[in-house]
């Protein structure tokens, strides 16, 4: 009879497996290179799908089970063996494989951010460094609405470090409870018990974290995908495993067909799932959760001589040393990505640049394992042990250093840049001196003066709803409305949809102000009225948008606003505009209504390509209005695409103030000394504001209010 011990070394994506198998009159030690092998499997796939194939492989998946199931085999031995302080033993191990590489990484990170990218992008890279290294990376990514996105320049560097924090939490939660529950049995006289105490929170945890997963994709995805209880269950899909694999006892003819479709599964997956972004981590998830549990399986309680062949293809030495480097090739991986990318100012690697980031990603991660890993793993007692213990010395010195330095100059960055000086809104500027839109609309002269907002204070150049709570987020399915203008006026204007409609609202705050109108609000980020089955934000899936507008056109029947006031176009991916069919459905609902609209056309987006980009980056890049600006051409249509089908519709009127934007031929990002846009497509404020007089004359003929 052999039972089976499983000591780890607790990397955080992964470990590595010692198995002893045991027999009475002596000791055998076998090592489950299999499933060294099936990380360096789920890495090499991580990496190939990131740099060539822009989508999930379901390698990190593969990484939440293991490390479910090595993590929690830890504890539960730990446990069980009575040692004292056997908790702190584990806290003391776990940072000590994950710290410093980590250490390392961010370090070079901020190093690449200094030199590479715009100062106006430091802040955000600061904060996800701060979160990576405090582990909650997830939630800093869930809480900014960040979906999980291919990689191109807009994406952060960091983005992949989600998953350590996810696995951190997991790490913490475990300890807590195995120790919890250890502690509950001694005191009742029955440690034995621990394992199946631990088995039980297991289930329940697992059961609930699964059903809130699948609901998660069907209402919120773009949460859904960092939320720790919603990948919970696939750690303890692992987890679960470590409680009762050790009794398992499996015929032969199973393990060969657990082993088969477990390798070919983690292989299959990136291919088979096309959009796991979108539907990771609900049930589709269960195709590479279920292939890593068939493999861990697969083999289990068995001497080498017996694994299926899988298993032993697993064990083959390139995907052993692969897996030997796995962590700090996955930290690696990304950020070179990225800042590649960057460079070029392209989405795709290529073929010669992708092998090229590849082969540097290993190189830095090879050195990071020889240099930083193994001396810290290093067993005293060795026969070199005081040149191990120099070299162990020299690596915590470094990492302490690194990590004093990482964390001083992003934390003292964020102190300095939110708590000394903090960006502030200007404010009403002054027309003579910053006429905006209207040098472009009415040739108003633009004196020489500083532009206004800074790049710095662009970000904080957001509409009212925005910093009111009137806008519902991309979490909230109800209806948020509020009033601006003249809320005792007669006449109501309904402004109506995404930030795109909302970033008009300061304008039309100041023909309120002037000519006596209410502004209802009834907006949510990313979600212009639509009632398309399946509507979308960036190619993100949007499922709670059709029900919100549907609401909202019933709200406006009821309400009866004087006129309704929203975009009425919407960039295309492949350059220009276009007024999409969902919209004309909206039209034709609000006028089976007898509701009048203002069907605004959308401003430009700036992108090179299909690459997205902030102005206030391009700005602190060392660009200029101009050169930061896109050609009109490639923003807009020649003619506004929603004159032809609001032709159709009686109650409908478009308007198009393109020409208070752009130039003849050119899109720049500021006019009239005022900065045009605070991110990548949205109106500053003050920019806004200058459009007033543009829009007041587009509207006059329309409405007669003035």
């Amino acid at each position: 009879m052999f039972t089976t011990v499983t000591d780890i070394d607790a990397d955080s994506t992964h470990s590595t497996e010692q198995t002893r198998l045991t027999t009475t009159p002596r000791r055998r030690v076998e090592y489950r290179s299999d499933l060294d092998g099936l990380r360096g499997l789920a890495i090499a796939l991580v990496v190939v799908f990131h740099v060539w194939f822009g989508r999930v492989s379901g390698g990190v998946d593969v990484f939440l089970v293991l490390s479910g199931f090595f993590f929690t085999g830890l504890l539960l031995r730990r446990a069980e063996s009575a040692e004292q302080a056997w908790a702190w033993s584990v806290v003391r191990r776990t940072l000590r494989r994950l710290v410093p590489a980590m250490a390392v990484v961010l370090a070079a990170v901020v190093v690449a951010t200094v030199v590479l990218l715009p100062y106006t992008q430091w802040s955000t890279v600061a904060a996800q460094i701060l979160s990576s290294l405090f582990y909650y990376q997830n939630w800093q990514l869930a809480l900014t609405w960040s979906d999980y996105l291919a990689a191109d320049p807009s994406v952060s560097p960091l983005q992949h470090l989600w998953s350590m924090s996810v696995q951190g939490q997991f790490y913490l939660a475990a300890l807590l409870t195995v120790a919890a529950a250890a502690w509950l049995c001694a005191r009742l006289a029955q440690p034995a018990r621990t394992r199946a105490a631990v088995g039980v929170v297991v289930v329940a945890v697992s059961v609930a974290s699964f059903v809130y997963a699948a609901d998660g994709v069907a209402t919120n995805q773009g949460w859904n995908y960092y939320d720790s209880f919603a990948r919970g269950w696939e750690l303890l899909a692992g987890a679960g495993l470590a409680v009762v694999a050790p009794s398992l006892v499996l015929w032969r003819p199973a393990r060969v067909v657990l082993s088969v479709f477990g390798v070919l599964g983690v292989v299959l997956c990136g291919w088979l799932v096309i959009d796991g972004a979108n539907r990771f981590p609900g049930p589709t998830a269960l195709l590479p959760v279920c292939a890593t549990v068939a493999v861990i399986l697969s083999a289990t309680r068995l001497r080498f001589a017996d694994w299926p062949w899988p298993n032993r293809l697993l064990a083959h030495p390139i995907m052993v040393w692969l897996s030997d480097i796995a962590y700090p090739l996955y930290l690696w991986h990304w950020p070179i990505l990225i800042f590649f990318l960057t460079e070029r100012g392209n989405t795709h690697a290529g073929l010669v640049g992708g092998i090229g980031v590849i082969g540097l990603s290993v190189v830095l991660a090879w050195g990071t394992h020889r240099w930083i890993e193994q001396p810290l793993r290093s067993s005293p007692g060795g026969s070199d042990d005081a040149g191990d213990t120099r070299a162990r010395n020299l690596v915590v010195c470094a990492v302490a250093v690194l990590l004093a330095a990482t964390l001083t100059v992003t934390a003292g960055w964020q102190f300095a840049v939110i708590q000394v000086k903090p960006p502030v809104a200007d404010g009403q500027l002054d027309p003579e001196k910053y006429p905006g839109a209207e040098a472009l609309a009415s040739g108003a002269a633009t004196p020489d003066e500083p532009m206004r907002p800074t790049v710095f204070a662009a970000p904080t150049e957001v509409p009212p709803p925005t910093g009111d709570g009137c806008i519902a987020d991309w979490d909230t399915r109800e209806v948020v409305t509020c009033t601006y203008g003249d809320v005792d006026a007669d006449r109501t204007l309904a402004l109506v949809g995404s930030s795109h409609a909302e970033h008009w609202l300061p304008a039309l705050q100041v023909l309120a102000a002037e000519h006596s109108f209410r502004i209802q609000v009834y907006l949510k980020m990313g979600c212009p009225l639509t009632l398309a089955e399946e509507p979308t934000y960036k190619g993100e899936p949007i499922p709670d948008c059709r029900d919100w507008s549907a609401e909202v056109i019933d709200r406006l029947d009821a309400d009866r606003p004087d006129w309704v006031f929203t975009t009425g176009t919407r960039p295309r991916d492949q350059g220009g505009d276009e007024t999409p069919a969902d919209y004309l459905h909206v039209w034709a609902a609000l006028s089976d209504r007898g509701l009048n609209l203002l069907a605004i056309r959308d401003t430009p987006w700036l992108r090179r390509g299909t690459i997205r980009y902030k102005a206030t980056d391009c700005l602190a890049g060392g660009g200029n209005r101009t050169s930061c600006g896109m050609r009109r051409e490639d923003a807009l249509d020649p003619i506004n695409p929603g004159l032809a089908p609001a032709s159709t519709f009686p109650n409908v009127f478009p308007i198009d103030l393109t020409d208070a934007v752009c130039e003849p031929t050119l899109c720049a990002v500021a006019e009239g000394n005022i900065l045009i846009y605070h991110d990548e497509h949205h109106l500053t404020a003050s920019y806004s504001r200058s459009l007033a007089g543009p829009l007041g004359r587009e509207l006059q003929p329309i409405l007669g209010w003035w």
